[in-house]
């Protein structure tokens, strides 16, 4: 039998179920979800049920990623809610490759992890994979692990198994509405030009859960938990000195209430300048790599190769009184006499983040 997998959380359960209720039946996992964005969180996807089907001791194979398709099929269907018609043509271009999947293989049967979904419709999910066996002689197993207690068992098993545990379906218009909804920002979306690993960013979770499989395999307990912190998300940022604009890097959490603010440096001390208006802090490049042992060559560089967060946040501390002082840091190239003028959009907001933690042999 041809499982279509979505994720490991739906996964991991309906395996097992499967296992069990089926036992003569040599199960396949096929992952194929073009319409998870951004890629990040499809390779996050990916990794766990990479991990979750080598436990289960079950074949995976991985099918395309063909995005700019699925959103040609999909296209006017931009706004429709959960369940709605955007998600029918979803479930038929996946149940589609995956019907002509089994087939190539020989396989009879099929089925998908997305019937244990709270987020799908079972009815639809069966509709659709009826008319595929009509179209295309594989049957599709249309079996329901959800009711009688089977979603409060999911959940457990997940929180045993330690998976991933995303909190949307995976399409950028469900992603889009879900935050909207949820009035937060969707920092899912934010993809810095410099390629920094945001703080509790997908990128930042993909490093985590590859460093957790690492630990297992090298036989290290471990433990997935959970942390409240302050987050930030940098929008733009320019400077300009007399009406010229200048090469202008903004450290992390820096912060300015209305967005714009201008002014001249009213004094230096420590070699750190600051401007007479909302705290704001000036440093040259020079000054930078001296605190940061590092050896840029000049901020340009630095914007599109910048330090890790971490290091950023330590510098930050060393400059401030505190490594969450939200006062605007620059770092330029030079500096000189003259009315500066500031454009600075970024936002805190309170969020949580995973890490791990090894524990004590």
């Amino acid at each position: 039998m041809l499982v279509h997998i979505c994720c490991s959380v739906d996964s991991h359960f309906f395996l097992e179920k499967l296992q069990a209720d089926f036992p003569e039946e040599k199960l396949t996992g096929f992952f194929y979800d073009p319409n998870i964005h951004p890629y990040s969180e499809y390779q996050l996807r990916y990794l766990d049920v990479q991990r979750s089907c080598k436990k289960l001791g079950i074949e995976l194979l991985e099918g395309e990623y063909d995005f700019e398709t699925w959103m040609q099929l999909v296209r006017g269907l931009e706004k429709e809610p959960e369940k709605g018609k955007r998600c029918e043509v979803c479930f038929d271009r996946r149940f589609e490759v995956s019907a002509l999947k089994a087939l190539e293989m020989g396989e009879k049967k099929i089925t998908t992890t997305l019937l244990v979904s709270p987020l799908k419709s079972q009815e639809q999910l069966k509709r659709i994979g009826d008319a595929f066996f009509e179209k295309n002689g594989v049957e599709f197993i249309a079996v329901d692990y959800r009711s009688g207690g089977g979603s409060q068992d999911q959940s457990r098993v997940s929180k045993e198994e330690q998976l991933y545990r995303q909190d949307y379906c995976g399409c950028i218009y469900g992603l889009s509405m879900q935050r909207d909804q949820q009035e937060k920002l969707m920092d899912e979306m934010f993809s810095p030009i410099g390629a920094q690993v945001l703080p509790a960013s997908i990128e930042e979770r993909l490093e985590l859960y590859a460093r957790r499989m690492e630990y297992e395999e090298e036989g290290r307990a471990y433990q997935l938990v959970r942390e409240k912190f302050l987050n930030y998300r940098q929008y733009s940022c320019r400077v300009t000195l007399d009406k010229m604009s200048v090469d202008a890097y903004a450290l992390i959490y820096s912060t300015l209430p209305r967005k714009k603010v201008n002014g001249r440096i009213e004094q230096s001390l420590n070699n750190i300048y600051f401007l007479n208006r909302e705290e704001v802090k000036f440093i040259t490049l020079e000054q930078f790599n001296t605190l940061a042992k590092s050896s840029f060559k000049s901020v340009r560089e630095m914007i599109f190769s910048p330090l890790q967060v971490e290091r950023e946040i330590l510098l930050r501390q060393e400059l401030c009184r505190s490594a969450y002082d939200l006062s605007p840091i620059f770092v330029v190239d030079e500096l000189r006499e003259g009315k500066i003028d500031i454009h600075l959009d970024a936002v805190t907001y309170e969020d949580s983040r995973e890490y791990l933690l090894l524990k004590h042999e």
